[in-house]
């Protein structure tokens, strides 16, 4: 059975093919549009899948769509009406496009999909299109490729059509849906309304404020005055896990922002920070309280989760669930023997949970049981299910930009090189194989450079990536090599988990630190990975394995020989607000806007001191909003 499933038109459009319960391809449409979280019909994603796979439409048994819309409808009339005369403003705004466009998304998809038909004379009348619910979608895309056998299932996100959580029981090739949180009590939401009151992008940014919380002051009486305030007046957290927000103080379901910004800042006692607004120690408490609470509900939906089901195992997705802090305190309160979170847990993963939940579900495929568990033995190929490119391709975009290479015909050579560059303090651009699945670069888009590297950070985020200076970077290390380095031994190939640096690593804070600045803190090397080692001590982990990633399990391994590190620092193939990149061309573009030293691509090496000067008729930074 082979099976398109299809995410779009609210945000991380994607597509992913299935033959067979195997993944075949998976990407998202933004890699290929330029347009971060591009939200529309994901053609090109599509067109690769299809491409990639040697089909055409009429070969697929069926499309599924990620989502049903009439009840996402049902959920804005039956709000509108219970807020009304509150959200005029936004009913108008929302509803025409509703009528015209997405109550008749069926043919609409058709429409998107005419193009394609034409390549064979596919009657698109027989064409056969599903539609799952979203938090399905979700479930599914935790639960058939993890490495289960039986598993609870938590997802959590901002909304769907009416669920905003979920807890269900996945078994073989079923799942059954337990318990959901209805609209407007939303975990997800409640972030993603700090999120826009700390001065970050709803929907893009929520990553950016897990990443503040750390240079909040633990135990402060700030942070507890937070809090106190949040469960006082914002939020009633439940036993069970759920949430019940006091809608006196939110936008989200009738208007065209968040929150009520005055009310806020009568509680908070400061306004909302504006976009590139100064950081302060207030916005760094506040972000802290709201981590602090997201962990409680988390475990406290985990131990619900455990109770209704019985299962050792846990499975999530949903966009909360790229809270890897949040996933980690769960790990480390023994509610699961085993948790594993899909890596593009979004809306982009609804595609691919969509297609699951088809081939499962509506067609009766039979999952092959794994027996014991093994966290890195999934079906998720080490995320690598996008496109590649050639040699010939690579050595195009070398010729269309008059870039001088060398090229190396064995990659051992590449790799030694690289290991080389890299123990010298160069920033490398490293392109290999397929392109990643989610919103992680693991390794075959990256940008790489050396974890020990007091000034890397800094580097990284101001002359590479043009971002803020307190936004911390993942190291990868090598499986074997984790004990080494962090406090644990669980794999962790998908940047999903932290760890702390292990503690004869580490160097005491001064005895001032609490009177330091945010800048000061951030400068204090904290270990002997300065670069990776994040205020609190921890790290983002990806833990690099030989059997789905060779080529940069061998690069680190040579690094490794010449400096006795296992371990790197790795950040996404992209500058601020751009999706990461997917083809040779987009690489050597940000290779040469910023100020990486090399770019690396298979077997290509380019030095930048070699390039021509690059000139663009306009500001290139224009062109990429804020994230």
């Amino acid at each position: 059975m082979i099976v398109l499933g299809i995410s779009a038109y609210y945000h991380d459009a994607a597509a992913a093919l299935l033959v067979d319960g195997v993944i075949a391809a998976a990407a998202h449409e933004e890699r290929f549009t330029r347009k971060k979280h591009d939200s529309s019909f994901p053609i090109h994603a599509v067109e690769f899948c299809l491409d990639y796979g040697g089909l055409t439409l009429s070969k697929l048994d069926c499309v599924i769509f990620y989502d049903k819309p009439i009840l996402k409808f049902e959920r804005l009339l039956e709000t509108y009406y219970a807020c009304a005369p509150k959200g005029f403003r936004s009913f108008l705004q929302a509803i025409p496009v509703w009528i015209k466009e997405k109550l008749f998304l069926r043919k609409l998809i058709r429409d998107e999909l005419t193009p394609l038909a034409q390549i064979d004379a596919f009657d698109m009348d027989n064409l056969k299109l599903l539609f799952s619910e979203h938090h399905l979608s979700h479930a599914a895309s935790a639960f058939f490729p993890s490495p289960f056998d039986e598993a609870a299932i938590l997802t959590i996100d901002g909304v769907g059509e009416w669920a905003t959580a979920s807890i269900s029981h996945g078994k073989g090739s079923n799942i059954t849906m337990l318990k959901e949180m209805k609209f407007p009590h939303s975990l997800g939401l409640l972030y993603s309304a700090f999120t826009y009151y700390l001065g970050f992008k709803v929907n893009s940014g929520e990553y950016k404020l897990m990443g503040l919380a750390p240079y909040g002051r633990h135990g402060s009486l700030d942070v507890k005055r937070y809090m106190d305030i949040i469960y006082g007046n914002i939020i009633e957290l439940k036993e069970d896990g759920s949430v019940w927000l006091n809608q006196d103080y939110f936008r989200y379901a009738t208007d065209l922002t968040m929150v009520d910004d005055l009310k806020w800042e009568g509680l908070f006692g400061f306004p909302r920070r504006l976009p590139e607004g100064e950081l302060k120690q207030c916005h760094c408490d506040l972000a802290l309280a709201i981590q602090q609470i997201t962990e409680d509900a988390v475990i406290k939906m985990g131990k619900t989760a455990r109770t209704l089901t019985g299962s050792k195992n846990l499975a999530m997705a949903g966009g909360v669930a790229l809270n890897c802090v949040a996933n980690t305190k769960l790990a480390l309160a023994g509610v699961f023997d085993n948790i594993w979170v899909q890596p593009a847990a979004g809306d982009a993963g609804g595609a691919l949970g969509a297609a699951y939940a088809a081939y499962y579900m509506y067609g009766e495929g039979q999952r092959t049981a794994h027996g014991t568990v093994d966290i890195a033995d999934d079906a998720m190929q080490g995320t690598y299910l996008g496109p590649e490119f050639s040699a010939i391709d690579i050595g195009k975009t070398a010729r269309k930009y008059n870039a001088p290479y060398a090229y190396f015909n064995d990659f051992d050579s590449v790799a030694e090189i690289t290991a080389d560059l890299l123990s010298r303090g160069n920033v490398i651009g490293w392109f290999q194989g397929k392109m990643e699945w989610g919103p992680r670069s693991l390794g075959n888009r990256s940008i790489i450079g050396d974890a020990r590297d007091t000034e890397m950070q800094k580097r990284l985020n101001l002359k590479i990536k043009f971002r803020e200076s307190f936004r911390p970077f993942a190291p990868s290390v090598l499986f074997e090599d984790m004990p080494d380095y962090f406090t644990t031994t669980t794999a962790s190939p998908y940047m999903l988990f932290i760890a702390d640096v292990v503690r004869e690593r580490t160097n005491p804070r001064p005895d001032n630190y609490n009177r330091l600045s945010i800048k000061e803190k951030l400068y204090h090397v904290r270990s002997d990975l300065p670069a990776i080692t994040h205020l609190d001590y921890s790290a983002r982990i990806q833990s690099v394995h030989r059997k789905t990633n060779p080529r940069y399990h061998k690069l680190i391994s040579k690094f490794k020989e010449k400096t006795g590190y296992g371990v790197i620092v790795n950040t996404s193939f992209n500058v601020r607000g751009e999706p990461i990149v997917c083809t040779p061309e987009d690489a050597y573009r940000c290779f040469m806007r910023t100020e990486m030293d090399y770019l690396v691509m298979e077997n290509f090496i380019f030095d930048k001191k070699d390039q021509r000067p690059w000139h663009e008729e306009r500001d290139w930074k224009e062109e990429f909003g804020l994230d």
